[in-house]
């Protein structure tokens, strides 16, 4: 697909971009070559090909799932200026 300096210039008013009017010719040249890799990569069969969540086949790190740090609820709460069964009572905002 290849675009012309008025689509261009289209494109960069719905874009809501200023672009030099010298500069139009080399978008226009950038952004055809970009359909045109879009088109080429769209035209590949990909039947039968299982999408990937990352190019490389390696297993997560994950980290065990343990508690490291002791409960400070209590302690936390002695400040506070209203509490309630174990929560933090705040002026209402919203009607």
């Amino acid at each position: 697909m290849s675009l012309d300096a008025d689509e261009v210039a289209r494109i960069a008013h719905l874009a809501g971009l200023a672009i030099d009017e010298a500069d139009i010719p080399e978008y226009t040249t950038n952004l055809s070559n970009i359909l045109e890799l879009v088109e080429q990569m769209s035209s590949v069969d990909t039947a039968g090909i299982e999408p990937m969540a990352h190019p490389l086949e390696l297993p997560q790190r994950l980290r065990e799932d343990k508690v490291t740090e002791t409960d400070q609820r209590e302690l936390f709460q002695k400040c506070a200026p209203k509490v309630e069964r174990g929560l933090y009572l705040v002026p209402q905002v919203i009607e």
